[in-house]
C-alpha cells in the first residue's frame, strides 16, 4: 500500500509569480524543490553554461594537467583505463578524444566485465608495462585500487586517477580513515579535502573538468570542449546522478547538443531506435540510448560501444548501432526471464519479510544483476542485491533506497567480501559462494530500516484539478526539465474522478485509456502505462466485474478513482489537446 503525502511548503507565491514571470504552479514546484533563494531560482530557471563550477578548485586537477602536458610534449605513451558501463565508456571517449586532439600518443583499455571485473587490475597494469606505457590515466575507476596503483608505481609508471566513486575507508571507533591510492595525481571531488563545491559528478563529468583545463592549455576552441557535453549528459543520466546544480546544466545543454549531434555513432543509434529528436529527453538517454551502449559491455565488449562513439563513417556507425540495438533487445529478453526467477525466489524462498533482499541467481548472466536488482528495489521498495555465479567467485550488484546507504552497509560486512565498491545508492561486490547466506543474515541483522521506511511514499506537489490544465501550462512545465533523480517529474493529483469510458491499447495490450470527468465537469483523456492487469484486478475487487465491464462499454458505472498524474499534449488529426498520464491510483468506494 502506498502512502500519499501532500507537500505543503509555504512561500509568497504571488511575489514569486510577479518577480520571475512564472505561474503559481511553477512557483510552488520551485519551492517544493527547495529552490528558495533568488540565486537558486534564477540558476534553476536558466541553467546556462556559465553556471558550471570552476575546475581549478578540484583537488589535483591542475597537477594532473601539468603531468599530462609534460607527457604529451615529451611524446610519452599514455593509456586511458576506463570501465565497461556507460559512464566508463563515456569517460574514456572524453579523455581519448581530448588527448588525441592535443596530439598525445594515447590509447585506451576497457576491462572485460566477465574476465577482468570492475576497474583497473594487475593484469591491465602488467600489460601496459609490457606495451611500453609511461602513464596510466584512469576514469570512472581507480579510487579503490590502492594495491593496483602501488604495482604500477613499482613498475615505474606515472599514474593519474580520475574517479567519482566514494573514497574507501576503515573505521576506527567513531572515526573514518580514508584510503587514498598513491597516484601521482588523484582527481575525485569526493575526497574530504577537495574544495570543489559540487561533489555529485559522474566519472565522465570529472573527465570533462580535466579537459576544460587541458584544452585551455593547448589553445583548443571552447566550442570543441563544450561539444563533449552531449556524451557527458548521457553518462550523468545513466549513472543516476542527481539532476540538480551542475548536473542540471550538463544534461540540459547536452540534450540540446544531441538534437543536432554531429557524432555519427549517436546519430545512427538515435535513428535505429526511431527517437523523435524534437521530443528528446533525459528518459531517452536513460532508457534507450544508454542501455544500447551498456549492452555491449554486458553481452560483448564495451569497446564496441566506444567504437560506435568514435565512428568516422556513416557505414561503420550504422553497422555498430544495429549490433548494439540487437544486443540490447537480447538483453531485455534475458532480463525479463531473470527478473521472473528473482521474484519467484523472493516470494517462495522465505525472503518476503527481509528488509534487505539478497537473491542468488546462479545461472543468470552476471551483467544483468544490476538491472534485476533495480527492478526488485522498485517492486518491493527495499534495498536489493542480486548475485550470480562468476569465474572463481560469486559476483553481484546492489541497488538501494534513499534511507539505506548500501556502500556503508557493505563496509560493515566487508569481512565476508572479496571486493566491493560504489555509492550510497548502488554498489558492486564479489564473495565466495559459502558467504552468500551469511551476507543476507548480517545485512538484515545490522539494518536499522523500519517498516515505515519500506512503505512507498508518493509525494504530491499540488492538488491540481483538471480545469487548471492548459497547453500553456504544459509548455511552462518544460522549463523544469530535465527530470530524473533529484529533480523528479512533478506529481499532481486529482480526487474522485469518474470514468466515462475505457479501452485497452498497445501492441501488447499494455496501455489503458480512459475518458475521465472530475467533480466540476471537466472531461479529459487519461492514459496509464503501468501493469494493466493489476489495475483492472484492483477495480474488479473494489467495484465488481460488472461495473468494470460497464466502464469498457461506455455505460454509467460506479468506478471512482483518485490519481496522481502529469499532463502532456496529445496530437491527433491536426488537433492538440491536453491529456493526463496517470502515475498512481487509489479507488474510492
Amino acid at each position: 500500500m502506498e502512502k500519499w503525502v501532500l507537500k505543503n511548503k509555504k512561500a509568497d507565491f504571488a511575489a514569486m509569480t510577479e518577480q520571475y514571470k512564472i505561474s503559481e504552479v511553477i512557483a510552488r514546484l520551485l519551492i517544493n524543490r527547495n529552490q528558495e533563494s533568488k540565486e537558486d531560482i534564477e540558476a534553476y530557471l536558466n541553467p546556462a553554461l556559465d553556471r558550471l563550477h570552476n575546475p581549478l578548485t578540484m583537488k589535483d586537477l591542475v597537477k594532473a594537467c601539468d603531468i599530462l602536458t609534460n607527457k604529451i610534449k615529451q611524446g610519452k605513451k599514455i593509456r586511458i583505463v576506463g570501465d565497461y558501463d556507460v559512464d566508463g565508456v563515456a569517460s574514456t571517449y572524453v579523455l581519448y578524444t581530448a588527448l588525441i586532439k592535443c596530439k598525445a600518443l594515447a590509447d585506451y583499455e576497457i576491462p572485460d566485465r566477465i574476465k577482468d571485473g570492475y576497474g583497473i587490475n594487475i593484469n591491465i597494469i602488467e600489460e601496459a608495462y609490457r606495451d611500453g606505457v609511461d602513464t596510466i590515466l584512469t576514469c570512472d575507476n581507480g579510487i579503490s585500487a590502492a594495491e593496483q596503483i602501488d604495482k604500477a608505481k613499482e613498475l615505474g609508471m606515472t599514474v593519474i586517477i580520475t574517479d567519482h566513486h566514494d573514497v574507501p575507508f576503515v573505521e576506527s571507533g567513531d572515526q573514518k580513515e580514508y584510503i587514498i591510492p598513491k597516484g601521482d595525481a588523484v582527481v575525485n571531488p569526493k575526497q574530504w579535502d577537495c574544495e570543489y563545491p559540487w561533489k555529485s559528478l559522474c566519472g565522465a563529468a570529472v573527465a570533462f573538468k580535466l579537459i576544460q583545463i587541458l584544452y585551455d592549455r593547448f589553445g583548443i576552441d571552447r566550442e570543441e570542449m563544450d561539444s563533449m557535453l552531449e556524451i557527458v549528459a548521457i553518462a550523468t543520466v545513466c549513472d543516476v546522478m542527481d539532476l540538480v546544480n551542475e548536473n542540471r546544466v550538463i544534461v540540459k545543454h547536452g540534450l540540446n547538443l544531441l538534437k543536432q549531434t554531429k557524432n555519427l555513432g549517436l546519430k545512427a543509434l538515435i535513428e535505429k531506435n526511431n527517437i523523435n529528436l524534437s521530443g528528446l529527453s533525459a528518459y531517452h538517454l536513460g532508457y534507450i540510448i544508454g542501455p544500447c551502449l551498456n549492452a555491449s559491455g554486458r553481452l560483448d565488449s564495451a569497446k564496441k560501444g566506444l567504437k560506435l562513439l568514435l565512428s568516422e563513417t556513416k557505414e561503420e556507425a550504422d553497422l555498430l548501432a544495429e549490433e548494439l540495438k540487437t544486443l540490447n533487445d537480447i538483453r531485455k529478453d534475458m532480463t525479463a526471464k531473470g527478473l521472473e526467477a528473482a521474484i519467484k525466489l523472493v516470494e517462495e524462498g522465505g525472503m518476503v519479510k527481509d528488509k534487505v533482499l539478497v537473491v542468488y541467481l546462479k545461472d543468470c548472466h552476471e551483467s544483468l544483476a544490476g538491472i534485476i536488482a533495480g527492478r526488485l528495489k522498485e517492486r518491493y521498495n527495499k534495498p536489493a542485491i542480486v548475485l550470480t555465479e562468476a569465474e572463481g567467485a560469486v559476483k553481484g550488484s546492489c541497488r538501494s533506497i534513499e534511507q539505506y546507504n548500501i556502500y556503508e552497509e557493505l563496509t560493515k560486512c566487508k569481512h565476508l567480501l572479496l571486493k566491493y565498491g560504489g555509492h550510497p545508492m548502488a554498489a558492486g561486490l564479489s564473495l565466495e559462494e559459502a558467504m552468500v547466506s551469511l551476507l543476507r543474515v548480517e545485512l538484515n541483522q545490522n539494518t536499522r530500516l523500519t517498516e515505515e521506511d519500506l512503505i512507498p511514499k508518493i509525494s504530491i506537489d499540488i492538488l491540481l484539478p483538471l480545469g487548471y490544465l492548459s497547453e500553456e501550462l504544459v509548455t511552462e512545465l518544460e522549463r523544469l526539465e530535465p527530470f530524473g533523480k533529484g529533480n523528479i517529474k512533478p506529481v499532481f493529483a486529482e480526487k474522485n474522478l469518474r470514468i466515462r469510458k475505457a479501452s485497452i491499447l498497445g501492441k501488447n495490450s499494455n496501455v489503458l485509456k480512459f475518458q475521465v470527468v472530475n467533480d466540476y465537469g471537466r472531461v479529459m483523456d487519461a492514459l496509464y502505462f503501468g501493469e494493466v492487469e493489476s489495475f483492472l484486478n484492483t477495480l474488479s475487487e473494489g467495484f465488481g466485474q460488472e461495473e468494470v465491464d460497464n466502464m469498457f462499454r461506455s455505460r454509467s458505472n460506479a468506478v471512482r478513482l483518485s490519481v496522481t498524474y502529469y499532463p502532456s499534449m496529445n496530437e491527433y488529426g491536426g488537433n492538440r489537446t491536453v491529456q493526463i498520464i496517470i502515475q498512481n491510483y487509489q479507488i474510492i468506494k
